[in-house]
């Protein structure tokens, strides 16, 4: 009895949800009536005359010459300033120079040490003599608030000149500071 009493509640709950949908589907029918169904009909092309290709005995663009020349290579001069490229990268060396901040120094058993955070939240320690930059840069001088660094920069004749860069606490790298 309790299931044929169940039963028939569900059913009619179920009825009693049934949506009222004929103002919706009266209003769908108005906005048809109102809105043209015209469509433009498709443009018509013009048929275009055929191309001959008639190059087939001709080089193809996408071969290389068979007079191809080789690449021109700056000649290192021995008689200037050379960069050691053999030497082994320190890692300071992955950064450049605007990539750095100085944060601070401290001195341990003599030695004294400089702090540069880069530009991506790494903090790393360097003392005099240390290489860092993209340009074979070498510590030469630290003070309480600035660091020295000489750069070797390529001047395009095969030669490489030096420049000084300071930072200080109070600036970052890259920012008007030559020395």
């Amino acid at each position: 009895m309790k299931r044929v009493l169940l039963a028939i509640l569900s059913v009619s709950a179920l009825s009693a949800c049934s949506p009222q949908m004929d103002d919706l589907v009266a209003y769908t029918e108005e906005v048809k009536q109102r809105v043209p169904s015209t469509i433009e009909p498709y443009p018509e092309f013009e048929p275009q005359p055929v191309f001959v290709y008639s190059a087939q005995d001709l080089r193809s663009p996408f071969n290389p010459t068979e007079k191809a020349s080789a690449p021109v290579q700056a000649q290192v001069q021995t008689n200037c300033l050379q960069p050691d490229f053999a030497r082994s990268k320190q890692p300071l060396e992955q950064y450049g120079i605007d990539a750095l901040k100085l944060t601070g120094n401290f001195t341990t058993n003599g030695v004294r040490w400089v702090l540069f955070s880069t530009n991506d939240g790494a903090l790393h320690k360097a003392t005099q003599g240390s290489r860092l930059g993209l340009f074979f840069g070498k510590i030469i001088a630290i003070s309480d608030s600035s660091v020295t660094i000489e750069e070797l920069l390529p001047d395009g004749a095969g030669c490489w000149q030096r420049q000084e860069v300071v930072l200080s606490l109070d600036t970052r790298g890259g920012e008007n500071n030559n020395v």
